[in-house]
């Protein structure tokens, strides 16, 4: 909660200067939007004098001819007022919507183009607000505040205008109270300023503690802990509540003392002109226009107000965006990078003195000799070496923490290794573009995430693959099974990660996902894990089925998935300890005999 604390600035000139280039592919838009602005602003300060001519012209002199000219210009400059504020509420809020639109799509685009490391410092719903909150509040300033500012600065300038066209020195008497009134908005805004955090502040606690009771609930309800969490969210909300309370505090102030200080004005201009009337220095024209600009006058004021709070609540929504643009956590390709890279039946993996730890962001860092890696570092792989033959099977076993999913990261560049190299055909994967990269490999992973759609649409990922394409896969996978027993089958909707579906079913979709591109490479990574007896039997089925003629790299507590396996690689906190088949490492009697003998120790160990 601390970036909702530190407000920053109410104008910052480098971020206004990086938001403005959000407005340049729409700046004949903005262009006429500033212009309608300026009619607008003109036509309200017009009616007064047009009165003001009215008065002393026609009605004090008993003169009826041109006197219904006076009132049709009078009409007129509503009439176009009014069409003139239409055109221009459209073109300021198409404008707003339109840069919100581009800067939320450049937000969730650079958001896919960061690393795995970002995320794994950085809280999802952080990123949701910057998407959301953040950006709507831009929306605010783009389409009702850079523009419309204007309109207040211009309706000022035309009333001025007016003003001392027709008396100097009545125009300086109503505005002797503009020293008060700018002591007033100074303190409104220091005011509205900590306020303003405050609420923030409390915004960010309202919205942390459900987030995270609400992603926690069954362990709320089985622990029977709603009153005390109830208790704990009452006096957040209590606080949040009083924050709001104290800001209101500032608004009930200052906004009666603007309309007593135009109270004032008009009073002093009564006073004022009450004699000169009398002696017909002053029209009482003059008099009633003056008195209708001084009600204008203090309009535009009240309203560059709720403008300061626009920009101010701007800056800070913009800082934090582009602190997010701004973040350099990202998985580079090298400049002279291979295109259309393929690989081939005789096509070699090998990970060559890879060191990598999840806390350094250093990046790569070769080490040229063993003296310059620092030990103190909480390496997850040290010094890892090992080949993977297209064509094969390769399975990795270890303890929980041993590195085994690691180097399916490292291996489809979610992560930068520190040191060491990755090669596939003996070039280096930094050489590969991404995409290229990972179009090879097709991953099974122990937790699956099924998003909102359909089954199909879960299974394609928008792909593009037939219905029978679809089918043909569900069926080698076994999954056909309970899909077509659904009312809309393949159709069928799925919620939210897919809380309608038990853990077999979504696994299931999960293997479909993944063979439906025929991969030249399947990776599972504790794919059968979470599946029940029967579920893991249809799977393993098809898993042979899959697995012939096809590489493959398996992760697996569970030995009886990787027995069959043509290379079985042993983990151990981070360091290759054993490399063989099955029956070779369960001859060494090392680290992979011992976890067999946990696993079966009611069997025989040796046929």
């Amino acid at each position: 909660m601390h970036e909702e604390e530190l407000l920053g600035k109410a104008y910052d000139k480098n971020l206004m200067k990086r938001l403005l280039k959000y407005l340049k592919p729409y700046k004949k838009m903005v262009f006429i939007a500033i212009v309608l602005n300026m009619l607008i602003a003109g036509f309200g300060p017009l009616r007064p004098y047009l009165t003001k001519i009215a008065i002393d012209d026609f009605i004090l002199k008993n003169k009826t001819d041109g006197f219904f000219n006076i009132i049709g210009l009078i009409l007129l400059s509503l009439v176009l007022q009014s069409v003139i504020q239409y055109f221009n509420v459209y073109f300021t809020q198409l404008i707003g919507q339109k840069t919100i639109f581009d800067l939320r799509m450049e937000i969730f685009s650079y958001i896919q183009k960061l690393s795995s490391r970002f995320f794994d410092k950085t809280p999802v719903g952080r990123l949701v607000t910057r998407v959301t909150n953040d950006v709507e509040v831009l929306n605010e300033l783009f389409s009702s505040g850079i523009v419309m500012v204007f309109s207040d600065i211009f309706i000022i300038i035309w009333i001025l205008i007016f003003m001392f066209m027709m008396d100097v020195k009545l125009s300086l008497a109503t505005l002797s109270v503009l020293p008060i009134l700018i002591l007033m908005t100074m303190w409104f805004r220091k005011g509205a300023r900590d306020s303003y955090r405050k609420v923030r502040v409390q915004i960010a606690k309202i919205n942390s503690f459900i987030q995270e009771h609400i992603s926690g609930i069954s362990v709320v309800q089985s622990f029977i802990r709603e009153k005390s969490e109830f208790g704990k969210f009452k006096k957040i909300n209590e606080s949040h509540a009083s924050a709001h309370i104290r800001s209101i505090f500032y608004y009930a102030i200052f906004y009666p003392s603007v309309e007593f200080l135009s109270a004032v004005a008009i009073g002093l201009i009564i006073w004022f002109v009450s004699g000169e009337i009398i002696q017909n220095t002053i029209s009482l024209g003059v008099l009633i226009s003056f008195i209708q600009y001084t009600e204008m006058f203090f309009r535009p004021i009240r309203d560059l107000s709720e403008k300061y709070n626009v920009m101010q609540s701007a800056m800070a929504s913009s800082e934090r965006i582009f602190k997010l643009l701004d973040d350099k956590t990202l998985i580079v390709d090298e400049k002279n990078i291979l295109k259309n890279f393929e690989i081939n039946e005789e096509s070699l993996m090998e990970f060559k003195n890879v060191w990598f730890c999840y806390d350094d962001d250093s990046g790569k860092n070769k080490i040229e000799n063993d003296e310059t890696i620092d030990k103190n570092k909480n390496w997850v792989l040290k010094n890892v070496s090992f080949t993977i033959e297209f064509g094969k099977s390769t399975a990795f076993v270890g303890a929980t923490g041993s590195g085994k999913s690691t180097i399916v990261n490292l291996l489809l560049r979610f992560y930068e290794i520190q040191h060491g190299e990755i090669l596939i055909n003996g070039i280096d994967i930094r050489f590969i573009s991404q995409s290229d990269l990972r179009k090879m490999f097709s991953v099974v992973l122990q937790d699956v995430f099924l998003f909102s759609g359909t089954i199909k649409d879960n299974i394609t990922l928008g792909r593009n693959f037939s219905i029978e394409e679809i089918k043909n896969v569900s069926e080698m996978i076994g999954c056909n099974n309970f899909i077509e027993k659904l009312p809309n089958q393949y159709d069928e909707k799925v919620t939210e990660r897919g809380s309608t579906l038990s853990v077999g079913q979504k696994q299931l979709l999960s293997f479909s996902r993944s063979l439906i591109s025929n991969p030249q490479v399947l990776i599972l990574d504790e794919a059968t894990s979470n599946i029940d007896t029967e579920s893991e039997i249809i799977i393993q089925n098809a898993i042979d089925k899959m697995l012939e003629n096809r590489t493959s790299i398996l992760i697996a507590h569970r030995l009886s998935t990787i027995q069959h396996a043509n290379k079985i690689i042993v983990l151990h906190k981070g360091e290759i300890r054993e490399i063989g088949n099955h029956q070779e490492l369960l001859k060494l009697g090392g680290i992979y005999f011992k976890l067999y003998q946990l696993q079966y120790k009611s069997q025989e160990i040796l046929t």
